[in-house]
């Protein structure tokens, strides 16, 4: 089973794509980013597999994206062809891995063993702990009224945690589709220099 999960703080920015997407499995929106605490995940679009006994057998990774968006062009508003075809590629191998799995289960060439899976999972710090406290009590607080309060400790939050597009984008402007993609945006984006926005996966056929 798909379980989609938006990660948005505002749910009625989430609920139209949800609507107009009409999937046929779940879709859910995580207010306060418990998925992203429990999974350490820190970005979307970003994916775990778990198996029919509950145990993780690929733990959080970029679920198939590809940072060709970083190739825009702002003049022509476009993205190179073969920028594009590559992220095509990538999307088509990891969804292709997704269904391999599902028919395969663990014989699947794409799960990892309990020790490989271990090895991969990224154990947040005390720093990451304490910034999701503080994201979700500044949550809390936005939700009653307590706006200066609140962005407060989303600032926090994004300090301790820097690594985390997630609570970043909840105190960032968003553009007149509701996306986090303005100048901040992309000052951030040009600020990571050689360092990845979506990390590769360690998968066989996926882009480095």
């Amino acid at each position: 089973m798909v379980i989609a999960v938006a990660m948005d703080s505002r749910e009625d920015a989430a609920r139209p794509w949800i609507e107009a997407a009409a999937p046929a499995y779940p879709a859910l929106i995580d207010r306060d980013h418990r998925l992203a605490e429990l999974y350490n995940m820190v970005n979307v679009p970003q994916a775990a597999w778990i198996d029919e006994s509950g145990r993780i057998v690929r733990p959080a990774e970029n679920a198939g994206a590809y940072e060709a968006f970083r190739s825009l062009d702002f003049e022509t508003m476009t993205v190179p062809e073969d920028k594009m075809a590559t992220a095509a590629a990538a999307k088509a191998t990891y969804v292709d891995a997704v269904r391999d799995w599902v028919l395969t289960g663990r014989d699947s060439s794409h799960v990892f063993t309990a020790e490989q899976a271990s090895a991969r999972t990224a154990v947040p710090s005390e720093e990451i702990a304490r910034a999701h406290c503080h994201f979700r009590l500044g949550q809390f607080l936005l939700r009653h009224d307590r706006a200066e309060e609140g962005r407060e400790h989303l600032a926090e939050a994004s300090r301790l945690h820097p690594r985390s597009w997630n609570i970043w984008r909840q105190a960032a402007e968003v553009n007149d589709m509701g996306l986090a993609a303005g100048p901040d945006f992309w000052d951030r984006v040009n600020a990571l220099g050689d360092d990845y926005y979506y990390p590769p996966v360690d998968m066989a056929g996926m882009p480095k």
